[in-house]
């Protein structure tokens, strides 16, 4: 293939187009072209649906021109869809005012702008999957240098260079079932355009682009729009329906297979007067007039107008001073006439244009000066212009085509690959956290294994440029693990000890539950386990612990008729000494614990052994107490005295006498004064706070008594 020589194809609903051309200075100079029609419905609005039936046909294409031009390996084609998807973006960089812009400089302001389309793209919400959109083709609306609008900044110099611009992205599927049809016949894709920008580079020159035009390109199974004014394309659509939805009308109401409605609506144009044969499905011969045809479809043809309609309405807001409708639907009859009155436009300001003054062109075959000529020729026109390009790489055994936006790097394989580049770090392992005794614990996950890249064999970065033909090796990393620490590496465990207890040697060991469950030291915990660690150090928890029971011991008895329960506590000792439950024990410590006995009288009743109260007075000059109550016990139907013991379930009787004002005789008893054993000659003289008193006299607290006697008695007090 020669080195001006340029390939184009238009791989269309319908059929396939090739055009093989050489640039002359400024033109093109068209030198093979062969259409081919699709043999079966291989493609439906734009898009593959049978790439190897759609390579048979690209192939005959191919294999024809080659017959006239020789081999043929890079093509340029255009890109249609159900799915096209515009973006209006801005890029700036700053510029030195010490040179002249460049054009590498403009081609730089162009990518940045694309590139910040993609990272719009990436952020939206009104596609479900935005990485799977490739831009397919863009258009500038205006450069700025240092806020002042210029047609190019080349051969301009400023501080601050801007562009407006229009992205279009498909789904990633159209273009791969159209690189996979072209790779299987051995074709490389050099350049890839969008349709309608193809069209318009070739009816709508820039010196036409100050004016508010649309130009529709109506194909098979969709329909482009563009939309240009104040000198540039504003806008990109499609709606995804055209030719083929006339076809399917004529179709459904005269019952013919489709290939044969096909061939109908084409002879309508070149059939005003004659009738038009066909035959249905059913074997019957018809001979249908063009009026007949026409007014059988022509609800079709205006809803079809009407959709074209309201997609200018969205791309423009407002009705444009013309439309200009190519491609092979274009000839669809009434469309312009519907399509004027759906604009509220006159008639003459809707038309029907072929490329037969096209500039760029040296000449133009008679073949092609046909309305559905028009995309083709803008293939071959944009050719080798700044369409989008490919650079060739493979990323772990997987070919890829990167559409070359400029400073390609791995990282752009790598997302290409659906390799988050993430992954090549791995991530560290989740933490865990844990309660242990009420504190909280945080253990780190793992640290993650990082992972490699490899470019061409040689140790590579992300950033990395890419060239054509690389080969990239990458290896994820490994992410960290999560902690599953055994306890004791998480916590501090407590020592055992030794103890005796009643002569038995025992270990005291930490107590440890997990999540209320018992566990050991080498337990695996997990995330928000709650741990206690408990090492019993009272006497109360370590005979607890044990086995043994410090509760108190019940004893049951009757009292006065009525049950009564009493309990009684064990005794402890520690190393011999008294203790009381809540002693803190050692290592080797020595416990003795102590039966609870039966307790006395006194005890059981809450007295005091010789009474619950007293009453203080001075006798002969000494303190002494006398006992307020008196009581009269029973114990089993036997006298007995609040010091006896009261054994389990035994029966006790006792009354109580008042004593809280006793008499001087009570006083004289209480210190075992006896006048039995006095002479009768011995005078008895007794004072109560100094005054005579007799032996009933009455007493109260704090009194003082004395007891005077003659001479020749003695008395012992």
């Amino acid at each position: 293939m020669g080195k001006n020589l340029l390939f184009a194809l238009d791989i269309g609903t319908r059929n396939v187009v090739g055009l093989v051309g050489k640039r002359i200075g400024d033109s093109i100079d068209i030198l093979a072209v062969h259409r081919q029609e699709h043999n079966t419905r291989s493609m439906l609005d734009g898009q593959i649906h049978d790439v190897p039936e759609v390579a048979k046909v690209i192939a005959a294409v191919k294999n024809h021109l080659e017959a006239s031009v020789g081999p043929l390996r890079r093509v340029s084609v255009a890109a249609a869809g159900r799915a096209l998807f515009t973006i209006h973006t801005r890029a700036e960089i700053e510029t030195s005012l010490s040179k002249t812009l460049t054009s590498d400089e403009e081609r730089t302001l162009e990518l940045a702008a694309i590139q910040a389309a993609q990272k719009q793209l990436a952020a939206t919400k009104s596609i479900a999957d935005p990485g799977s959109y490739y831009c397919v083709g863009y258009s500038v609306v205006s450069f700025s240098l240092d806020q002042t609008p210029l047609k190019t900044l080349e051969g301009q110099r400023g501080k601050l260079a801007a562009i407006e611009l229009i992205a279009t992205f498909l789904p990633r599927q159209v273009i791969d079932s159209l690189q996979s049809a072209l790779e299987s016949i051995d074709l490389e894709m050099s350049t890839l355009t969008l349709e309608p920008i193809a069209a318009i580079s070739v009816l709508i020159p820039p010196s036409m682009r100050h004016l508010n035009l649309t130009l529709v390109d109506i194909g098979a199974g969709t329909s482009d729009v563009a939309v240009t004014r104040t000198g540039s394309v504003v806008g990109y659509g499609m709606v995804p329906c055209a030719g083929d939805e006339i076809t399917e009308a004529i179709s459904s109401k005269f019952l013919l297979d489709f290939n044969v409605a096909e061939t109908v609506k084409r002879r309508l144009g070149s059939s005003k007067s004659r009738k038009i044969p066909c035959t249905d499905v059913l074997g019957i011969k018809h001979k249908l007039t063009p009026k007949e045809i026409i007014d059988v479809i022509s609800p079709d043809v205006k809803e079809l107008a009407q959709t074209i309609a309201d997609q200018i309405l969205v791309l423009n807001i407002t009705p444009p001073q013309a439309v200009l409708l190519v491609g092979g639907g274009a000839m669809t009859p009434l469309l312009p006439e519907f399509l004027a009155e759906a604009l509220k436009l006159p008639a003459s300001r809707v038309g029907i244009r072929r490329p037969d003054k096209s500039a760029g062109m040296v000449k133009i075959p008679d073949e092609l000066c046909a309305p559905d000529a028009v995309t083709p020729l803008g293939i071959l026109k944009l050719a080798d212009s700044r369409a989008l390009t490919f650079v060739n790489v493979t990323v772990n055994n997987q070919l890829l085509r990167l559409f070359n936006l400029g400073g390609l790097t791995i990282g752009d394989a790598l997302l290409t690959a659906g390799i988050d580049v993430r992954s090549l770090h791995g991530r560290p392992g989740l933490g865990i956290t844990v309660s242990i005794n009420g504190q909280t614990a945080f253990i780190p996950g793992g640290n993650p294994e990082p992972g490699s890249i490899h470019k061409n064999g040689i140790t590579a970065k992300i950033s990395d440029l890419l060239q054509e033909q690389d080969v990239i090796e990458v290896t994820k990393g490994a992410n960290g693990i999560t902690p599953q620490p055994p306890l004791h590496t998480v916590a501090k465990i407590p020592s055992s000890y030794n103890i005796t207890v009643n002569a038995q040697d025992y270990v005291i060991q930490p107590k440890i539950t997990i999540n209320g469950a018992p566990a050991s030291t080498d337990t695996p915990l997990t995330d928000r386990d709650r741990i206690i660690i408990y090492l019993p150090t009272t006497l109360e928890d370590v005979i607890q612990s044990l086995g043994f029971s410090p509760a108190p011991t019940r004893f049951s008895y009757t009292v006065n008729g009525q049950p009564r329960l009493y309990s009684v506590a064990p005794h402890f000792t520690v190393n011999n000494l008294p203790a009381e439950l809540s002693t803190v024990l050692h290592n080797h410590d020595t416990i003795n614990i102590i039966a609870p006995s039966f307790p006395t009288i006194s005890s059981l009743l809450g007295l005091n052994e010789t009474g619950n109260e007293f009453i203080t007075i001075v006798f002969n000059n000494s303190e002494i107490q006398i006992p307020a109550f008196r009581y009269t016990i029973l114990l089993n139907k036997q006298p007995a005295k609040l010091t006896d013991t009261a054994v389990n379930e035994a029966y006790i009787d006792y009354v109580c006498h008042d004593q809280s004002h006793p008499t001087i005789g009570e006083v004289l008893l209480a210190v075992d004064f006896d006048p039995r054993k006095l002479s009768s000659r011995t005078q008895v003289t007794i004072l109560h706070n100094n005054q005579p008193a007799e032996f009933t006299t009455l007493i109260h607290n704090g009194d003082q008594i004395q007891l005077l006697l003659s001479k020749e008695t003695a008395v012992k007090e």
